[in-house]
């Protein structure tokens, strides 16, 4: 049985009285030590997927209408609000895009570490404090029995974000969510991140959900991906076999994106138009308004998952290309 295992995922967000479909279908797993790499544009879903999982759209316009999300054996949603707080930031943990908005200013990193550790494991202050200062070692901060005491502003932003992974790992979750861990980041200490997590993933067997609009960062980490395209997964593999063989157009786009470091060129490819709103009407393919090669049939019926190779599955009509 997988660790996680997301089926037939829905949410809505509320909109003149009624539900707009933001998330539709998804459907992925990840077992015990595997990383999961999602991608997709801005819009497509990604982060509110991580936070339906993590229990997070509580007291939100967004709210999860259908599927199953399970985690360890367990059904998430069907859970009472206390026994979900005791599985969230625990068993299961997010890290979020942007650590000086989701660290609070106001207290000392160490006290935040303090606070987590202390919500889930019976710790008195010295010995939560201790760990802190482990955690702040771990995640290779210099001099981490000083910094404990430093507020998120005299820290640098890679440094936060190694303070977000620390409060991350506090309780050894079984689970880590890295919501785009890379994206403020200058190039260097984004290797030093991603060095980092694959070696805390080794020690700990942690299972990891990756959320990035980096393929260099999925193909460098994962072992699995996920392409989203408006709230649904439009083509999902192994990562050695989707980098091997791009089905859906919108994947190829993706890659065609990224710009060549052997040799200059004077434009970079890129995927026309932009993706459909959330109460935008469409009919057929999410993406054919954008797809080079859609005809007739993508903009009057959805495509259904297919199998092009084993447990390599996309949504598009012409995954082989047009026929002639």
């Amino acid at each position: 049985m997988a660790l996680l295992e997301v089926r037939d995922l829905e949410i809505g967000i509320s909109a003149d009285g009624g539900l707009l479909p933001v998330v539709q279908g998804v459907s992925f797993s990840v077992e015990e030590s595997e990383t999961l790499g999602i991608v997709g544009e801005s819009g497509c879903g990604k982060s509110v997927t991580a936070l339906a999982i993590m229990g997070l759209l509580e007291g939100s316009v967004l709210r999860v209408t259908g599927g199953s999300i399970r985690f360890d054996g367990l059904d998430l949603p069907s859970l009472a609000p206390a026994e979900r707080r005791a599985i969230m930031g625990n068993r299961m943990a997010m890290i979020f895009q942007e650590p000086m908005t989701s660290l609070n200013p106001v207290y000392r990193v160490g006290h935040q570490i303090v606070e987590a550790l202390r919500q889930h494991r019976t710790l008195h202050l010295k010995q939560a404090r201790d760990r802190a200062v482990e955690l702040l070692d771990l995640v290779r901060i210099p001099d981490p029995a000083e910094r404990v005491d430093s507020y998120p502003h005299q820290m640098s932003g890679g440094q936060r974000q190694r303070v977000m992974i620390a409060m991350a790992l506090a309780c050894d979750p079984k689970l880590l969510i890295a919501d785009e861990p890379t994206t403020a980041l200058d190039v260097t200490v984004q290797k030093d991140i991603l060095d980092l997590m694959i070696d805390l993933q080794t020690r700990t067997g942690a299972a990891i959900v990756l959320i990035s609009h980096d393929l260099g960062v999925i193909a460098r980490t994962c072992h699995k991906v996920a392409v989203m395209y408006r709230g649904a997964i439009v083509e999902s593999a192994t990562t050695n076999d989707l980098f091997a063989n791009m089905s859906h157009p919108y994947t190829r786009g993706l890659f065609g994106s990224i710009p060549p470091v052997d040799r200059d060129v004077e434009w970079l490819g890129a995927i026309t138009g932009r993706v459909p709103t959330i109460g935008e009407a469409l009919t057929g393919c999410p993406f054919h308004p954008r797809c080079t090669l859609a005809r007739d049939l993508c903009k009057s019926r959805a495509p259904a998952p297919e199998a092009v190779a084993a447990a390599h599955f996309v949504r598009c009509h012409f995954p082989q290309g047009v026929p002639t």
